[in-house]
């Protein structure tokens, strides 16, 4: 059973009034998976349904200004990861097939129909595995700057490949912060925001940072599990389960009728040049994954592709071309 909730809740983002945003929290196994759920008041009402994954230090409302950008006809389910927002306190092991499983109970416990999968950075990686084990739950794939195994930096360790990628990140994770305040002012000067602020939060980003915090003041702390980051991020370099749904979606195993794409930005973490995806790893996706469509948004980094008004109106529209509205 899921434990539903109709609420205002003043860390969501404003949107129209006709869409409504719900909590719910969903059984699994060692606890409950808090999940958001944006859409029209009767969820039956829905035109489409999305299932929407987020990265590896995130939470559910990373979805919202692309929640916001759909409108109400669109139902978007997103749940926050097992060790992340108010999922943290699941227990691991963690890994790729671990988070396809609880999403497997999402869509069973709020009985969802065949919907239009989501995946932001590790979310993509975990859109891929689920995809892959459970076919018959999603009609089309969306990987948003995520998804395909990430290059290893030559001479590194895999013991240094989350210092080398994902360093900032991770380092955000061990800081405390005195109050609400001080965690907006950090956000306002990260190199992915700063150079698009006129001295302000931009209102979706100010919900998401609020709503990652715990703890109390003076010592508010993000609720990402380093724990869970670190384990999680050995998959993005082509673990088990990633490696094996990948190897059958280039050999053409994947169901016929599943439409995988990929929509990259063209700068990263830092709003460094390249993103994620250099041009070379892209042409090797066209080279090795001809199946998968990929197109670039321009302007835009590995954070305002979802968080950012451009990169927000890129994902949605690409997600209405999926749903056919």
């Amino acid at each position: 059973m899921t434990d539903p909730q109709t609420v205002t809740n003043p860390q969501a983002v404003t949107i129209a009034q006709t869409l409504t945003y719900r909590l719910h929290d969903v059984p699994v196994e060692g606890g409950t998976l808090r999940v958001g759920d944006w859409g029209p008041a009767d969820p039956a009402a829905a035109a489409a349904t999305v299932v929407a994954v987020h990265g590896i230090t995130a939470s559910h409302l990373a979805w919202a200004v692309i929640a916001g950008a759909l409108g109400a006809g669109v139902r978007l389910v997103a749940p926050d990861l097992r060790g992340r927002g108010r999922s943290a306190g699941l227990p691991g092991p963690y890994g790729m097939a671990r988070h396809a499983a609880d999403l497997e109970a999402v869509t069973e416990a709020l009985d969802l129909p065949r919907a239009v999968l989501v995946g932001h950075s590790m979310g993509g990686f975990v859109a891929v595995v689920a995809a892959h084990l459970h076919p018959d739950r999603f009609s089309h794939v969306l990987l948003v700057d995520g998804g395909l195994p990430l290059a290893v930096p030559a001479g590194i360790s895999r013991e240094d490949l989350l210092e080398a990628t994902l360093g900032p990140a991770a380092r955000r994770l061990s800081m405390t912060f005195p109050d609400q305040q001080a965690y907006l002012d950090f956000w306002k000067q990260h190199p992915a925001f700063a150079a698009d602020q006129a001295g302000e939060v931009p209102e979706g980003l100010a919900a998401y940072a609020r709503y990652d915090l715990t703890g109390t003041e003076p010592q508010l702390r993000p609720s990402a599990s380093l724990e869970a980051v670190r384990q999680d991020s050995m998959d993005l370099y082509g673990g088990g389960a990633v490696q094996a749904a990948l190897k059958d979606l280039k050999r053409g195993h994947w169901s016929p009728d599943l439409d995988v794409s990929l929509l990259t930005a063209p700068r990263g973490l830092l709003d460094e040049s390249p993103g994620l995806y250099s041009p070379e790893a892209i042409g090797r996706c066209h080279a090795e994954l001809p199946a998968v469509r990929v197109r670039e948004v321009p302007d835009v980094n590995h954070y305002t592709i979802v968080l950012g008004a451009t990169g927000a109106g890129a994902v949605a529209r690409e997600i209405m071309r999926a749903t056919a509205l």
